[in-house]
């Protein structure tokens, strides 16, 4: 069997493992990247990038719907699926040959095929490249997929999983979703933009339960309106196939759709590459154990993603990669937690970082809430997007930000202003001091600031929210 030997192996071409390769060639070291499907992983190819090429088309739809707002009208138009799903296809790859080309670029040398730890510092890779692959230092990032749950099974035509719905090259008529999370809901969001007749079914007691509630509610409001139907609280026993499509069973109710899609959570793939073999820790739920540095609990072998995470991003993904490959790289780099950026790509966005206010109360702060709405921002009325918010959570004490969320257009831009402040431990007061530009959406970090601090601007003044103690 061919031997490859270099200085760093990267196992899993995703969004943890390809900037981790990247990093390390830029280091100067010789880095093998073993790949066993597609370059990018679950983020470029049947995640991130084509959901929201699918996203970016329903908000073209939604625009149609409201262009008589700006006297604009619009006498016939048509919406052709099957054509958005190839615009989708197409852009993912483009960009898949993009980031080949950026592999090649690197000089890394392209493993295709299934790696298995034979020791510490030798992986068998079976596949398309047949060959042993030695390296001093290994990073892996194999990822997840979606979890499939028995009583209802995915068959890749009536009850689907994410991947298997982002292949359809048709509309259904309507949809039954199980699970309220940041899945659930932007594809729930995406067909209903579409017309479909969407319904979520959550087992916890409101959709989005890992937001701040704040946020949920405003966005099992803007669904309603939207006539997406939401039940809350409920355990789906099993779902049927009918004549026509699928029931979900819920007790003494039914859920009767075209089709259901199932989005109740993912399985790591750290099972058949033998980290037992060498012995790396896992934990009760297994996830890899790591520390700061990314590294496991065998000395040269590191592992990032969602194997190794508190948080399922592909972008704290990429970072994780970074940190690995620095400390294999014999520099120093260490992971921090306390300002990742969450986005939903829901109709509205939701963007959030850091802490809820409910949140600093568990923790012991005297939190104060700013928040101004986007109906008060005279460039959400001007592009007819009035609908939203952007709140602040504030140590009264020291003035320092804890976190912020915001729903509303464009909110997935609009939250790396709070990133960065909570990344170097800003107060309000520098937001507050921030001449923002008029008229901008951004403008609501500033009102909420002032808010925060008691001094509004262009809402009347009324009580701070604090933690009383």
């Amino acid at each position: 069997m061919k031997k490859i030997v270099v200085d760093i192996a990267v196992l899993g071409g995703g969004p943890g493992g390809y900037p981790a390769a990247i990093r390390a060639a830029s280091r100067g070291k010789t880095v093998a990247l073993i790949e066993a499907n597609e370059l990018g992983g679950t983020c470029l190819n049947r995640g991130c990038i084509p959901s929201k090429a699918l996203i970016a088309g329903s908000e073209v739809v939604e625009n149609l719907k409201n262009a008589d707002a700006f006297g604009v009208e619009v006498k016939e138009w048509s919406f052709n699926y099957s054509r958005l799903a190839q615009h989708k296809d197409q852009i993912v790859e483009k960009m898949r040959k993009g980031l080949e080309g950026l592999i090649a670029a690197n000089r890394i040398q392209l493993v295709r095929g299934f790696g298995t730890f034979m020791d510490n510092r030798q992986i068998k890779v079976t596949g398309q490249d047949e060959c042993i692959v030695t390296a001093n230092q290994i990073i892996v990032a194999t990822g997840s997929e979606p979890r499939n749950i028995p009583a209802f099974s995915f068959d890749g035509k009536w009850i689907l999983d994410s991947t298997a719905l982002l292949e359809l090259d048709r509309l259904p008529k309507s949809i039954v979703i199980i699970g309220g999370g940041v899945i659930g809901c932007e594809f729930a969001s995406l067909y209903a933009n579409l017309g479909v007749e969407v319904t979520i079914l959550e087992l916890l007691p409101r959709i989005l339960s890992t937001e701040a509630e704040e946020v949920a509610d405003a966005i099992s409001k803007a669904f309603r309106k939207k006539g997406i139907r939401i039940e809350t609280g409920v355990a789906v026993e099993k779902v049927e196939k009918t004549g026509s499509g699928v029931r979900a069973l819920v007790g003494d109710k039914s859920f009767d759709a075209e089709i259901c899609l199932v989005a109740v959570g993912r399985s790591l793939n750290t099972r058949k590459i033998g980290l037992d073999r060498i012995g790396v820790a896992v934990n009760d739920q297994g996830i890899v154990i790591v520390d700061e540095r990314m590294q496991t609990s065998v000395d040269g072998i590191y592992a990032i993603g969602d194997i190794a995470s508190p948080y399922w991003l592909a972008h704290v993904a990429s970072h994780q990669g970074i940190v690995a490959a620095e400390n294999a790289c014999g520099y120093t780099a260490t992971m921090h937690y306390n300002a990742i950026p969450s986005v939903i790509f829901t109709h509205p966005e939701v963007g959030s970082v850091g802490l809820s206010l409910a949140e600093a109360k568990k923790r012991g702060y005297r939190a104060v809430l700013g928040a101004f709405p986007f109906q008060a921002l005279g460039k959400s009325q001007a592009i007819h997007h009035p609908e939203g918010f952007a709140q602040i959570v504030v140590d009264e004490k020291t003035g320092e930000i804890l976190g912020a969320q915001v729903v509303g257009y464009e909110a997935s831009t609009l939250i790396a202003e709070m990133v960065l402040a909570i990344q170097n431990e800003l107060t309000v007061e520098c937001i507050a001091e921030t001449i923002h530009a008029h008229p901008t959406i951004s403008e609501a970090w500033h009102e909420a600031a002032l808010w925060a601090e008691g001094l509004p601007i262009h809402l009347p003044p009324k009580k701070r929210v604090v933690n009383e103690k």
